[in-house]
């Protein structure tokens, strides 16, 4: 026990349709700090020891994005980091946060983990159940309980798969074809962004069919400190819709 803190807890563990997902807090010996992360099965997904990237993804977006009120679609809920960068940005008029795992938005209802107060309370942020990837390709997949019929904003920022190639899903792959791309750009309007995060180094093929859809398309690389090695580093892809 530290300060009355367990050193390791499971705060919840639920089964889902795409496996078993689980939030944990522990408490980092080094600072004595209360640490949340997410798995999936195995899988680790997010920890709030690394949030760079994430608080990244959002800024660098709402930076190319035009200067107008912004509504706002997050593709990934997970702790948080990227939908309040987006809040804190005076011009988001209304965020949309598609999320196909209850439990990760029952979190933030709860408030399990330490953003959820201020995600779910925002009364700018709507948090919505549903697949996000059949959401804006138009496809069949497990419906989005209040927003089936999203209309065109003015940014799309992804935060789900691990990178272009390295799925949570096999379902996943169509959003990261060049018809995916054109579908991404329907969804938004004239001037509007896309960002997507990846932990692997800048996929040319990727960033080249991105380009092909919006050729101002660019990945940002972004490092951080990691606590194995001295820096670690994610990448940021945006692009903007064409102007007419």
């Amino acid at each position: 026990m530290t300060d009355g803190r367990r050193r390791f807890e499971e705060l919840d563990h639920q089964e889902t349709r795409i496996g078993a997902v689980s939030l944990r807090r522990r408490i980092d010996p080094r600072t004595g700090e209360d640490v949340y992360e997410v798995k999936l099965d195995d899988d680790f997904l997010m920890s709030s020891l690394f949030t760079t990237a994430e608080t990244e993804l959002a800024r660098i977006a709402l930076l190319h994005a035009p200067d107008r009120p912004l509504d706002v679609v997050v593709g990934g809920l997970g702790l948080g980091y990227t939908a309040v960068a987006v809040l804190d940005d005076d011009r988001v008029r209304e965020l949309v946060v598609v999320d196909a795992l209850a439990p990760v938005i029952g979190w933030h209802r709860d408030g399990l983990v330490p953003l959820g107060p201020r995600v779910a309370g925002d009364p700018r942020c709507r948090l919505v159940l549903g697949d996000f990837f059949a959401l804006v390709l138009g496809t069949d997949g497990p419906g989005v309980d209040d927003a089936s019929d999203v209309p065109r904003v003015d940014a799309i920022v992804v935060d789900i798969d691990h990178s272009p190639r390295h799925l949570l899903h096999p379902g996943h792959a169509p959003f990261y074809t060049a018809v995916g791309i054109a579908k991404v750009v329907a969804r938004l309007r004239p001037g509007g962004v896309f960002a997507l995060w990846s932990d692997d180094a800048p996929d040319a093929e990727y960033l080249a069919r991105l380009r092909a859809a919006m050729p101002d398309a660019a990945a940002h690389v972004i490092t951080f400190p990691n606590e194995v090695r001295t820096a670690a580093t994610n990448t940021v892809y945006v692009a903007s819709a064409p102007l007419p």
